[in-house]
Order: structure tokens, then sequence, then C-alpha cells
């Protein structure tokens, strides 16, 4: 049987399109691999009605709800490719099994970059954190680190004085510019070129970071803008563009969240330069009722 619609991605931006789309009572499959990008984090911070909840536990509250609908199913598996037929989409999954729909909204989300820095990969989601509104207010006054990725981090260490005193750690390749370096002096961001080796303490806590030259800084958090890639090939299988984001490339689509292949939809982070939980549950109500107006003008 062709669904009316798969989507690829069962986190926040996936099952929010689903839910749009089985209350317009069309046929949906999520498909979830398990593997969402927020999967480190124990707490999600900032979604209405539910800060300090666990993304799982929101996740699958998501499921029930959504499976009290009859045109709705869950598949738990990792689509292995994706191709356009003359009328539609199949999906193959990882047991080689094969499903087809109408449209396809790709809600597969961004795979994060950690720098090579020992100490880093083993706390991210705790103590080594990208988002300040997402996590900031859990490690609010004391000191804070921000680790140098790209030149956004220049502004990312003008924002996380709000949260406590602030180190910025340039790593000796970003460098703010006289007008930057006056402005973060202004928000009392102390600058540190000398390039962080290792970050030290009981994980997942931070004592401190290890310097090139020797020194250590006592540090209780470190702010990471990591670089992202996407998580799937599916989005460049299908044709569809990019554009860049500040982190790395992501699909374009317009407002309805529609790619630039007719019948495929994106959103979440991997259609976003913003990333939040909220927009991407915003974006997959919008991918969602653009799939739907898409399906009644077929």
């Amino acid at each position: 049987m062709q669904l009316d619609v798969i989507v690829i991605g069962g986190s926040f931006a996936g099952l929010s399109a689903a839910m749009q789309l089985v209350r317009g009572q069309r046929t949906v499959t999520v498909i979830d691999a398990g593997e969402p990008r927020n999967r480190f984090a124990d707490e999600s911070h900032g979604f209405f009605g539910l800060d300090g909840v666990s993304p799982v536990a929101i996740q699958q509250e998501a499921y029930r709800q959504l499976l009290k609908y009859p045109t709705a199913s869950i598949v738990k598996s990792k689509a292995t490719s994706v191709e356009k037929l003359a009328e539609g989409f199949s999906v193959r999954l990882a047991d080689k099994s094969i499903l087809t729909s109408k449209k396809l909204i790709l809600a597969t989300g961004l795979k994060d970059e950690i720098p090579d820095i020992p100490g880093l990969t083993e706390r991210w989601g705790a103590t080594v954190i990208h988002c300040p509104y997402c996590h900031g207010y859990e490690v609010r006054n004391q000191q804070l680190g921000v680790l140098a990725t790209s030149p956004i981090s220049i502004h990312q260490a003008g924002m996380i004085p709000d949260w406590g005193p602030t180190t910025y750690f340039t790593q000796g390749l970003y460098e703010p510019d006289e007008e930057q370096r006056e402005f973060l002096l202004k928000r009392g961001v102390t600058i540190e070129s000398t390039p962080i080796l290792e970050v030290l303490g009981r994980a997942p806590e931070i004592s401190s970071v290890y310097l090139a030259d020797g020194r250590t800084i006592r540090l209780a958090a470190l702010f990471v803008a990591p670089k992202t890639h996407m998580t799937s090939p599916f989005a460049e299988q299908l044709g569809c563009e990019f554009e860049e984001g500040p982190l790395g490339l992501v699909i374009k689509t317009n407002a309805m969240k529609q790619t630039s292949v007719e019948g495929v939809f994106a959103a979440g982070d991997a259609a976003s330069p913003m990333h939040n939980a909220t927009l991407a549950s915003a974006a997959g109500v919008m991918a969602g009722g653009g799939a739907h107006q898409s399906l009644m003008h077929d």
C-alpha cells in the first residue's frame, strides 16, 4: 500500500509533522532510527510547557499521542536509501523492506563534529554544551568558557556573560578584531589566546582546562558551537538544494518547508540555521501542513 507520507526521523520535528497529517486523516509512517541529536542531554529546556522534561520522555509521550490516530504508524528502524519514483517515493529500511509514499518529509537532523580535544566528548550534553538558552541556567553564576570553533564563537562569547563570568578561548585561530575585542571586554569577557589541550576533572564534571603553556584555568562548563553535518545522504541523493548555515550546510526550503525537489519536505535542524527544540517542532508543523497542502493539489 502506498502511504500518503513517510517521515524519516522520529524526534521533535518529525513527530510534529506526522501529528498534523494524521489529524488530516492522512496515512503516515514515521521511521525512527533512535539516534536523535539531543540524546546526549538529560533534560530539554525552554520547550513550552515541558521545561526540564527529558527528550526521551517527551518523545515517548508524543509516540503515545500519535498512535491514538488509526492512520499513524511508527517503524523503529534505520532508513538506508531513498528513491524518487514516477509517482512518489520509496524508502528502503535496514531489514531490506521497502515503504512507498506520495510525499516525503526529511526530519533527519544533524550530527555534531566535536573538536578533537581530550575530555570534550565524554562531557558533551552535560558540562560541554552548545546552547545557553538550553543549558546555560543549569551552570549559571560559575566560571564559564567558550571554545572557539568558528568566527561565530566570538558572538557566542559575547552572550555567555549573562550566565556567568566568561573566558573566551580563541585557540589561536579565531581572534576578535578591534571592534569585537572592545565589545567582549565591555561585556567582561577574558580573552585567552593560548589553546586548550585537555579538559580536566571527573566526567561529566569539569574542574579546569589545561593550556598549551602548562597553565590550568578553573571552569565549571565550556560552551562549544560544533561544526555540523547531515546525518544522512538522502537530501543529496534526491537532488535537494542546500544553503550555508553558520556552522554547516542546511537543506534549503521555502516557507512551507518544501525543498527544491517536488514532493520532498524538510524540517528540524537539518533544514534550519537556528537549532532549538521549539523551532524544530514548529518547523515540523509547517512541513506537515505543507505536505498536506501538496496532497490536496495532486
